[in-house]
């Protein structure tokens, strides 16, 4: 009799929960944004969710969570139910948590909804800077070691990692480091003459760029973007940047690992459908980000190669406080 009861209850909850996947949503979600309102990240995830409401028939509650270069956010999602309640909304630095000591979790802990989109980085200079493209400023370095100015944002940030990469392909850079708050005083620094050339995502200096107020090098990218059509990319001067490239920051919504696969598929669908509203291409295109709309086996696949590529730049710059190899994360090309 006893034996019975438990496989009872066991079912009655088995069937609760298919339930409640299939009437996803009975209740409002919540939408965890990893950074502050207003910037990037935010205004992004602003932008798609009213239209993925419209396609679940529910409410998505959108909250900015900060703090821990966004990992407070990101424990918060991991340590609620995995219903699909909670959407950890955010950008690219989880998958550095690890290497740089920022915590233990990082996006295998959860699935991918979709990686929305991918911003492209930039190589500018002052225009005053003695050279007018990529070749140029790697003569001038070469014949002036110690002297040029290459503007950052500390380790783990894009210019690090851009520089690291440069390194990676070209050999050392004997440049001077200048850490700034942020890619918006460092291109204000830039254009003040402060530092000589800033790595910086395209969305953040193309006005700049078209208003003559400093000048575009190149994009570290596999091919010319679309906004900046005479700019040419990194790999036309250099094949081994095919080994990281495409590469930037990217915009992602995930729940927790765990969710029950067709919730996980009403949520793809939503956000899919969303991310194909012309308004949010719009917004993409304004901002010079690349949209992906991708997520099940793509969207691993390009974080997991994302990881890979940048913990390993990191690392091989000394600037990763714990090896890759210690979390399984294989080096690319491996």
């Amino acid at each position: 009799m006893t034996r019975f009861l438990i496989g009872a209850v066991s079912a009655l909850s088995l069937l609760a929960g298919t339930a409640t996947a299939q009437d996803y949503p009975a209740k409002e979600i919540q939408g965890i944004i990893q950074w502050g309102a207003g910037g990037s990240t935010d205004t992004v995830m602003r932008a798609v969710t009213p239209h993925a409401e419209e396609v679940l028939g529910g409410t998505i509650v959108l909250q900015n969570m900060t703090g821990g270069v966004g990992a407070i956010a990101l424990n918060h999602v991991a340590d609620e139910d995995a219903d699909g309640y909670k959407l950890l909304m955010g950008a690219e630095n989880p998958l550095l948590y690890k290497v740089m000591g920022l915590g233990d979790k990082d996006y295998s802990d959860f699935t991918a909804i979709s990686i929305l989109a991918r911003g492209t980085p930039i190589l500018v200079a002052n225009n005053d800077a003695p050279f007018d493209d990529y070749p140029g400023m790697l003569a001038y370095i070469a014949e002036n070691p110690g002297e040029l100015r290459f503007g950052s944002t500390g380790p783990g940030g894009l210019p690090s990692v851009v520089t690291a990469m440069v390194e990676a392909v070209e050999g050392d850079l004997d440049v001077i480091s200048v850490p700034y708050d942020g890619d918006g005083p460092a291109l204000t620094a830039l254009q003040g003459g402060a530092i000589d050339v800033m790595p910086a995502v395209l969305g953040a200096s193309i006005e700049a760029i078209k208003a003559g107020n400093m000048k575009a090098l190149a994009v570290v990218d596999v091919e010319a973007n679309e906004f900046l059509p005479d700019v040419p990319p990194v790999l036309e001067f250099n094949e081994g940047y095919s080994t990281y490239l495409p590469w930037g920051p990217f915009f992602g919504i995930f729940v927790k690992n765990g969710t029950p696969e067709d919730v996980v598929a009403k949520l793809q669908d939503a956000f899919s459908q969303s991310a194909e509203q012309q308004a949010f291409k719009d917004l993409m295109a304004t901002r010079g980000f690349t949209l992906m709309n991708t997520s099940g086996d793509e969207a691993q696949e390009f974080l997991t190669s994302w990881q890979s590529n940048t913990a390993w730049l990191l690392q091989d710059a000394g600037m990763a406080k714990t090896s890759p190899e210690e979390f399984g994360i294989a080096r690319p090309g491996e």
